[in-house]
């Protein structure tokens, strides 16, 4: 396999078939264990059973997603013996083209908000002034009175994810975060949504975004972190089951 397609597999995207978001996840989180030599070159990776019980799928989706790894070269799978690393960090090209959002698959996106999000709004729900406040419950109520129109549901969102980001005081973090929207906004997440934003799953995110709006102005620290927290695990959720 040459550089190239390396390169384009780092960026979580399968180059030769169309698979399944879960199947994507899989590739994704394995590959990432092989780059960061969690899995080095020439090791074994783990059984097809041992891989599906830690990442909570089947074993048919474990097996596809190695399928595909073998197909660019990453690992060899061996009958009777199991499947080896072959893929060799030093080997590849730096990812050094192509947009930020282009070379951020869907898992890396995920594990930047789960580290960013919780101390956002752990810092908001400090420092957020009155008025502050009030720009906050505008946007909830705002996020309330969407019904059916995905579009405009998910511009509120963003702003107010962007409000609490503002609301921590802290402009790098404010900044960081303004990347991962971009991020968000050019990549799979909103596709994703708008594919499952059903009237039913946007009532339950309004009243999700009722119950974090109450956290905060509350300056219920703890509340509002978990609440975070858990959202995000429904978000991976929701990503794993992607089909």
């Amino acid at each position: 396999m040459g550089l190239a397609m390396n390169s384009r597999l780092e960026a979580g995207l399968v180059l030769d078939q169309a698979v399944g978001g879960t199947v994507q996840v899989v590739i994704d989180t394995l590959f990432a264990k092989i780059q960061s030599e969690e899995y080095p070159a020439d090791s074994r990776l783990p059984s097809e059973r041992a891989m599906a019980a830690e990442l909570g799928v089947s074993r048919n989706t474990v097996r596809e997603a190695l399928d595909v790894l073998a197909t660019h070269d990453i690992i060899r799978r061996r009958a009777g013996s199991g499947s080896f690393v072959t893929y060799r960090a030093r080997a590849v090209e730096q990812a050094g083209s192509g947009s930020i959002a282009e070379r951020t698959s869907p898992l890396d996106h995920l594990v930047v908000r789960s580290i960013i999000e919780p101390e956002m709004v752990r810092l908001a729900t400090i420092n957020m002034s009155p008025r502050e406040l009030e720009e906050l419950d505008d946007i909830v109520s705002r996020i309330e009175r969407v019904r059916t129109d995905v579009g405009e549901f998910i511009k509120c969102e963003e702003e107010l994810y962007r409000k609490i980001a503002q609301g921590t005081r802290n402009p790098l973090l404010e900044a960081c975060y303004e990347l991962t929207i971009d991020v968000c906004r050019q990549s799979f997440r909103t596709a994703l949504m708008r594919r499952h934003l059903t009237q039913d799953r946007i009532q339950n995110y309004q009243a999700r975004y009722n119950t974090l709006f109450n956290a905060i102005a509350a300056r219920d620290v703890e509340a509002a972190v978990e609440f975070v927290k858990l959202h995000l695990i429904d978000e991976q959720k929701l990503l794993l089951h992607e089909s």
